[in-house]
């Protein structure tokens, strides 16, 4: 049975979960203003990162915030930017208790927050429901400590393992409810990615179309080593609407990176391999220096291989309808053993549940 700190901290998650993808390079925290076992305030970080949750919380409580307990899903901030420290307003506001998760690892906080508090004299309980936390903010902690964005994987694929009947056809797999959810998964992503493959045989748009959410649409992201991209596509024939970010190598020519650019999109140099494709860790580490927290891969079958043979994938999503595509379909994994990837230590399920017909199994890497 959940303790009365954990019903409200629940609140905050919740709350926190309302603002993925859409705050910039700040993590994604809710607050709840509790005064006399009622909430009387209840904030999450605006888009692009301002104001921030405490600041929402508080001016929702005003004077009501006077001897209440602030429930928030992150340690407050403890320095100045543009706007004055969380940690500091909390105190301000007269709160006579304060109510975390865990430390913000950014080297400006790191227990500062707290500290703060503290020694203003209001009691700091820390720890309460910390791995859950951690799964919500899992893109900013990643990009803090590991200097790239947090990826997951979603594959959606026949019951054989097939992602399309054959290379370069386009193939509808999953249903309408499996469809709207990794449309949610987008709005909740700071970018998406594809390989330029999956751009030259599906021409995606990569867009957020749930009804009301448009405007959640997530960066879409392309990695191109030879800048393959057409003009005519759809993700450059609407960059000026939705952001494109081509990945491509620094041997890409000069004249194709020149017409993408006039195009609307944004050309980002990575290193390159020795096969001359993009260098995938060079290329998160250079999403995570944008502000990326959360990205979403969606294709294809050699992008979703490269990126688990490079380690880089901490969560999958994999989408299984009920029917055979057969031998002559495409392999998720582009010839990568499926069943052995997921039974191996590296990954473990974490939730199953069905949409329509269809099976939605999460993975979630283990170390």
């Amino acid at each position: 049975m959940a303790t009365r700190d954990e019903t409200w901290m629940a609140w905050a998650l919740m709350l926190g979960r309302r603002a993925m993808g859409r705050t910039g390079d700040n993590p994604a925290v809710g607050c709840v203003i509790v005064k006399d076992g009622f909430p009387v305030g209840l904030g999450w970080t605006g888009e692009g990162g301002r104001p921030h949750a405490e600041t929402q919380g508080l001016a929702m409580a005003g004077e009501a915030a006077r001897g209440a307990t602030a429930y928030v899903s992150l340690e407050p901030c403890a320095h100045h930017g543009r706007t004055p420290p969380c940690a500091e307003a909390l105190v301000k506001a007269g709160l006579s208790r304060v109510v975390t998760t865990i430390e913000d690892p950014d080297p400006r906080v790191a227990g500062r927050g707290h500290a703060i508090v503290r020694a203003a004299g209001l009691t700091v309980e820390t720890g309460v429901l910390a791995d859950e936390a951690r799964r919500d903010l899992a893109g900013f902690l990643s990009r803090v400590t590991r200097h790239r964005p947090h990826v997951f994987l979603k594959l959606a694929m026949s019951r054989d393992g097939m992602i399309a009947a054959e290379r370069g056809k386009p193939t509808a797999i999953t249903g309408e409810a499996a469809g709207a959810r990794v449309h949610l998964m987008r709005a909740e992503a700071d970018a998406i990615m594809v390989g330029v493959s999956t751009v030259l045989a599906d021409d995606p748009l990569l867009t957020c179309r749930l009804p009301g959410m448009q405007e959640r649409s997530p960066v879409r992201v392309v990695s191109d080593s030879r800048l393959s991209t057409p003009l005519s596509s759809r993700l450059i024939a609407t960059a000026g609407e939705v952001p494109v970010w081509v990945l491509t190598t620094g041997d890409a020519q000069k004249a194709k990176a020149e017409a993408l650019t006039a195009a609307g999109a944004t050309i980002i140099a990575c290193k390159a391999t020795a096969d001359g494709k993009v260098d995938l860790h060079d290329a998160m580490a250079q999403l995570a220096e944008r502000g990326i927290n959360r990205l979403m891969v969606e294709g294809g079958a050699h992008m979703a291989r490269a990126l688990i043979e490079a380690d880089l994938v901490d969560e999958a999503i994999f989408l299984t309808a009920p029917k055979d595509l057969g031998s002559g379909g495409l392999p998720a994994l582009a010839g990568l053993d499926l069943d052995a990837v997921i039974a191996s230590p590296r990954f473990n399920l974490v939730a199953e549940e069905k949409l329509g017909a269809d099976t939605l199994r999460a993975y979630e890497r283990s170390r």
